[in-house]
């Protein structure tokens, strides 16, 4: 795996993470890591654990990770996460003012986890029934669904 590949994977588990409700800091934990890995210019592939720890935001418990990732091409920490959260809701995010809580608060509270069930429910009105969510952010992200439709 390279670089930018590795930094994608703890962006994604950083989101999910935001999502699942963790502490602020393991979730910025990991953007630091995705940050740092980014923007080395030496491939974490050629590297050992004492290599990894040495970089900036990396600690042992990322270094590990890295390096299951280099030798198996995937991460159990991020399938079990993924067995928790259904990662169709980090689709949800590039919606305009909608992030990991409000993602979150409506995944938990009606249950839906797909674009096109968040669309029904954005039509049918159920969104800004939820606290936090007003009419204004229903409507916004039955546009930018609308608007992803038509592309």
């Amino acid at each position: 795996m390279n670089n930018d590949n590795i930094a994608a994977v703890f962006v994604r588990i950083a989101h999910l993470l935001e999502i699942k409700g963790e502490s602020g800091f393991k979730i910025m934990a990991y953007e630091r890591a995705a940050d740092s890995i980014r923007n080395l210019d030496e491939q974490l592939s050629g590297m050992d654990l004492v290599a990894m720890k040495a970089i900036p935001g990396i600690g042992q418990a990322i270094a590990e990770k890295i390096r299951e990732l280099n030798t198996s091409g995937h991460l159990q920490f991020l399938q079990r996460l993924e067995a928790e959260i259904p990662p169709t809701l980090l689709d949800w995010l590039t919606l305009p003012g909608v992030g990991p809580k409000t993602t979150a608060l409506i995944w938990r509270s009606l249950g839906i986890t797909t674009l096109p069930e968040l669309y029904r429910a954005a039509q049918d009105g159920k969104l800004h029934t939820l606290p936090g969510i007003g009419s204004k952010l229903e409507s916004n992200i039955l546009q930018a669904l609308k608007q992803q439709a038509t592309d």
